[in-house]
């Protein structure tokens, strides 16, 4: 497999290949089920065996990554409310609720946003509902970007040390991120708790 993707990159131009690490980085932050760490270790392998260079991959994928984060978190700010004001919206988040989660992340946004970042699922969700509640842009844009760029460069890393065991540590990564799942989902069950407490019983 390796050998066909380095061929692959052998036969268009960086620019192109570079694009689409960059696109399937992105794309988690809209469709929170696409792997998008396998497109960065990924590059970094192709870095590694190929004429790929790994700085622009780690810049393409997290860059686009960022981008797209921060595009939801925009679309949450100019429309997240009216959303959930009015029709069904109001089925997921009451006004009592949504001061709730405006508290939440006046008090721990910076942090919430840094470390989900982190973890699979809640990386996709956070910088939205920060845009619902209307945070500060820097507040979002500055531990989103810290967070990715820890994230984004140790996956780079992994994918120029991986050698010819690609399949090895594509592997890992994805054992890490079914714990990283399960943290996300722990902390996912104690949202829902939280949501569903203030909307049932007062």
């Amino acid at each position: 497999v390796g050998e066909g993707l380095v061929a692959w990159v052998d036969r268009v131009p960086h620019l192109v290949v570079y694009l689409v690490l960059g696109a399937g980085a992105a794309v988690q932050n809209v469709v929170p089920a696409v792997p998008a760490d396998t497109f960065v270790v990924l590059g970094g392998f192709l870095a590694a065996l190929g004429d790929l260079e790994a700085r622009w991959v780690f810049l393409a994928t997290w860059a686009c990554n960022v981008a797209s984060a921060l595009a939801m978190y925009r679309l949450g700010h100019t429309h997240g409310r009216e959303f959930f004001v009015s029709g069904w919206g109001r089925r997921l988040l009451n006004p009592h609720q949504m001061e709730r989660l405006a508290v939440f992340y006046g008090r721990w946004g910076t942090l919430a946003v840094f470390l989900t970042r982190f973890l699979p699922g809640l990386r996709a969700v956070v910088p939205v509902f920060a845009g619902v509640t209307h945070q500060r842009a820097a507040s979002v844009a500055v531990p989103l970007a810290a967070a990715s760029a820890i994230w984004y460069g140790a996956l780079v890393w992994a994918g120029t040390v991986a050698g010819h065991n690609l399949d090895r540590v594509l592997d890992v990564v994805r054992d890490v991120n079914l714990w990283l799942l399960a943290g996300a989902l722990s902390a996912g069950g104690a949202a829902v708790t939280g949501w569903w407490r203030p909307r049932h019983h007062g």
